[in-house]
């Protein structure tokens, strides 16, 4: 395996190959460590999985929209008002896409530079890193985010943070990814399986209640048609990985998730135009920071490491 880097519509691009297969993961670190590509041969012929940016321009106009493929930290989703308390103090979150309204964290559009990298016959893998230093009022803590993809043969990527707590206090955390995936079929022709049966029950500005509910619609797979998702689903890791599967059945190519239990929240969503899906590792719910509901507290120097793997059968 090979590591490469190139330039291409306005983005520095880091792509990890496997010369074997032609499997190629494109990162870009310059923006929120964003999974820019995971491409796969098909029949012959090169095809993205990965729903993503089509230029940087794309990028700046549609960032605070989508937040495509970017790295969620140091919380993911929605803080309710923008705004939480902490070990008897109350934080509004400064960095909001409109007044009140802070998600997705503070990291989706850093720059991240790359730490380590290395590649041989068994895999390529890089190792990104972006030195939070209180620059938020609203999370006024220091940490280092530390974000590795690896990719081994077979088309598997594994996708590892480590947070490591730089502040002389205890820190709130919650960490995430949000891919969206697209394999040229719409997704209404796709099923979707995964290992749940509870769901966390949203109000209707899609902040959860604090309760979780019943629920096992996806456990034997569904097909997509219809439905519409923006929802988190509390893991069964009782149950054999993979823990999640996206099935494509007009090109027959599988996506499988193979989360660690740090991530055992799996968010999925459906953007309106319905030509992808975002399918998503979190170490929380959604407004975490307000409900505990996976809220990790870090101590002073402590360290935390959350991972899942990504796996194409085509």
């Amino acid at each position: 395996m090979v590591i490469k880097t190139f330039h291409e519509a306005g983005f520095d691009i880091l792509a990890l190959i496997d010369q074997n297969s032609e499997t190629q993961i494109e990162i870009i670190p310059a923006h929120g460590a964003l999974l820019h590509a995971f491409k796969v041969k098909r029949n012959g012929e090169i095809i993205n999985l990965i729903d993503s940016y089509s230029s940087i321009d794309d990028l700046k106009g549609n960032l605070h929209e989508s937040f495509k493929s970017v790295k969620l930290s140091p919380f993911a989703c929605r803080i309710k008002d923008a705004s939480y308390q902490w070990e008897g103090a109350t934080y509004s979150i400064a960095k909001t896409i409109a007044p009140g309204n802070a998600i997705h964290g503070l990291l989706y559009d850093a720059v991240f530079s790359v730490k380590q990298q290395h590649a041989d016959e068994q895999h390529a893998t890089v190792t990104l890193e972006y030195r939070f230093k209180a620059e938020d009022t609203g999370y006024p803590f220091s940490y280092d985010c530390l974000a590795t993809y690896t990719l081994r043969p077979g088309n598997e990527l594994e996708v590892t943070t480590e947070v490591i707590n730089r502040s002389d206090v205890s820190i709130p955390l919650m960490d995430g990814w949000h891919p969206y995936f697209s394999t040229g079929t719409p997704v209404d022709d796709l099923v979707l399986t995964f290992a749940s049966k509870e769901i966390v029950e949203f109000d209707a500005k899609l902040i959860p209640t604090g309760n979780v509910l019943p629920y096992t619609e996806f456990v034997h797979g569904k097909r997509l048609a219809g439905v519409e998702l923006d929802n988190s689903f509390v893991l069964d890791f009782i149950q054999p990985q993979p823990l999640a599967t996206l099935h494509d059945p007009v090109k027959n190519i599988n996506i499988t998730f193979f989360p660690g239990k740090n991530y055992p929240i799996l968010q999925v969503y459906i953007p309106p135009h319905r030509n992808s899906i975002a399918v998503e590792n979190l170490s929380g719910a959604p407004n975490a920071f307000n409900n505990g509901l996976g809220l990790v507290t870090l101590a002073a120097g402590e360290s935390r490491t959350f991972d899942t793997k990504i796996k194409i059968t085509v």
